[in-house]
């Protein structure tokens, strides 16, 4: 047997917990420690927001403008079910002035690194003003579900508990922040409007999103739909060959036409669910791929949080028989005055 890989693993992994110990240490002694809250504004412009997930950063970025440099540990196609944090993501978030992630168990494995930072530095979670208890989706075994942007209302509760630590760490400029979250909320209202209405086309039957995992609860309570996963709300969960059989049954029993894979979680069981229903005399087609643990590439409208939900909205629209614009939320926005 071979042990050498597995031994240079837990190496790797000995070393990086000895990094974030001394980091945390050398954070906790050796900085002047300012309240609960942490920090005493910034020093200079812009100031540093670290992030965890891209749909974080992103609506930081809008909230922030030219005030502070954003940045995102998680890029395009991470999943951050499984993210294990690296040596840079803790000198990272050293280095920031302010911390935003996502929180309810979405960033599990980083909980000790937020905690301990929190001591010197607003650390926020992003989902602080949602009601857990009237709110917050749970699956069976009772885990809060962390996908909150899927909602868009939602995360616009993040967007204003973004400017309110802004504000409340850079005062001189509470309005700047205040002013750009009411603006940048403006437009999700819109893009919330635009996913009811497109998502209401789909015929009645028809609406029932089946993807890799149970990352769309929100979004199919706020916009309709039924949601059926492969994987259940966390994709270290594993997927049981009882749980495929169930829902190619459901396919077949429902004549549903389409069934979607995910741009952050590999595609075989998706595509196992296709063959499943082919051979039982259905066909049914892969609708798209959809972004649900992290946006589209960097540069591009699908790399940003409307980009995300709007080609998400679209996609699941027309491959279940509704109507929606050629160009989508984008197109219908281009046209107002």
């Amino acid at each position: 047997m071979n042990v050498i890989q597995p031994l240079r693993s837990l190496y790797l992994r000995l070393f990086l917990v000895a990094a974030l110990c001394g980091v945390v240490l050398f954070a906790s002694v050796g900085c002047k420690d300012d309240g609960a809250n942490g920090g005493s504004g910034p020093s200079g412009y812009p100031y540093k927001i670290v992030t965890t997930v891209a749909m974080i950063a992103d609506i930081t970025r809008q909230v922030a403008g030219d005030k502070a440099e954003v940045v995102s540990l998680m890029g395009e196609g991470v999943d951050p079910h499984i993210y294990q944090p690296t040596l840079s993501d803790v000198q990272q978030i050293d280095g920031a002035d302010v911390v935003f992630y996502n929180g309810l168990m979405l960033e599990g494995k980083m909980g000790d690194t937020f905690v301990k930072f929190a001591r010197d530095k607003p650390v926020v979670a992003v989902t602080d003003q949602l009601d857990v208890k009237d709110y917050v989706m749970e699956d069976e075994e009772e885990h809060h579900d962390p996908h909150v942007w899927m909602d868009v209302a939602g995360w616009m509760k993040a967007v204003d508990v973004i400017a309110k630590t802004l504000a409340e760490y850079d005062p001189d400029n509470a309005e700047h922040y205040q002013a750009n979250a009411k603006a940048y909320n403006a437009r999700l209202a819109e893009l919330h409007a635009y996913a009811k209405s497109a998502i209401g086309s789909i015929p009645e039957k028809q609406r029932v999103l089946v993807t890799a995992h149970d990352a769309f609860g929100y979004f199919g309570r706020a916009y309709g739909l039924k949601v059926m996963g492969i994987q259940g709300i966390s994709t270290e969960s594993e997927a049981g060959l009882r749980r495929v059989e169930s829902l190619v049954d459901y396919l077949v029993e429902n004549n549903i036409s389409a069934v979607f894979v995910e741009s952050s979680v590999a595609d075989k069981n998706v595509r196992s669910l296709v063959e499943g229903a082919a051979a039982k005399g259905h066909t049914v087609k892969i609708g798209g791929e959809l972004f649900s643990d992290a946006m589209g590439k960097a540069g591009t409208y699908e790399g940003t949080y409307i980009g995300m939900i709007d080609h998400n909205v679209t996609t699941v629209t027309k491959a279940l028989g509704g109507t929606a614009p050629e160009g989508g939320f984008r197109e219908t926005e281009k046209k107002q005055p």
